[in-house]
This record gives structure tokens, C-alpha cells and sequence, in this order.
């Protein structure tokens, strides 16, 4: 029996959301056309803009309320703002969007989500 992993584990190692073995992404963010171990199809899957939208909202809050803290707490001169928080954008927008990528789609597989259909 194929143990199935949970929503964490597969989203944050990017691994199957049905046998938790093969690989979720070909590249970076490129989702794999099907799972190398169990075979399942990921072409059946979007997530769409979903994971953007999340990340920008996401690290846009935290950068903005560490800003403000850091702003309000040190009064540093603007260059330091920019030089501690571009680093910071970059490397939590691409932790996060491929994080949130992969649990979109594996939470779309274990609620066996899909595009609704309007029956004539």
C-alpha cells in the first residue's frame, strides 16, 4: 500500500500529493506533466496565479510591518531599509512561491478539486 504524505510534507519537499516519492516540479516552479514514481497526471491540476497572489500578500505584509517596526525602532537611513529588505523580498517570495505552489495542487488533489461544470 502507497502511504499518502501529509498537505506539509508534500508541499514543502514538492514531492506527489498521492504517493509522496516523485518529484511535484521539473525546474523551480515548473510543475512535472505526471509523478515518476506513482504516475499520477499533474496536467489535471491549476493552481493558476493563486500561489502569486498569496506570496505577494504574504511577504508584502511581513516586509512592510518589519519595515515600519525596524522604521519606528532605529530610525536608519533609507539605504539600510533597502539593503536589508530587497534580500529579504527575494528570498521569501521564491521560498514561498514554490511552497504554496505545491500545497495549491495537493490540496486541490485530496479534495479532488476541479473546474465546475454547468450541466444544460
Amino acid at each position: 500500500m502507497v502511504h499518502s504524505p501529509n498537505v506539509f510534507q508534500a508541499s514543502l519537499l514538492g514531492r506527489c500529493p498521492r504517493c509522496g516519492q516523485g518529484a511535484l516540479f521539473n525546474g523551480y516552479l515548473t510543475i512535472a506533466p505526471s509523478c515518476s514514481a506513482c504516475g499520477l497526471d499533474f496536467a489535471s491540476f491549476d493552481v493558476g496565479d493563486g500561489a502569486a497572489a498569496l506570496v505577494i500578500l504574504v511577504v508584502g505584509a511581513f516586509v512592510c510591518g518589519a519595515a515600519l517596526w525596524v522604521e519606528f525602532t532605529f530610525q536608519p537611513p533609507l539605504w539600510v531599509h533597502a539593503v536589508l529588505w530587497t534580500p529579504v523580498i527575494v528570498v521569501l517570495t521564491f521560498f514561498l512561491l514554490r511552497v504554496i505552489k505545491s500545497a495549491l495542487l495537493v490540496l486541490q488533489y485530496r479534495h479532488r478539486a476541479g473546474e465546475g461544470k454547468i450541466e444544460d
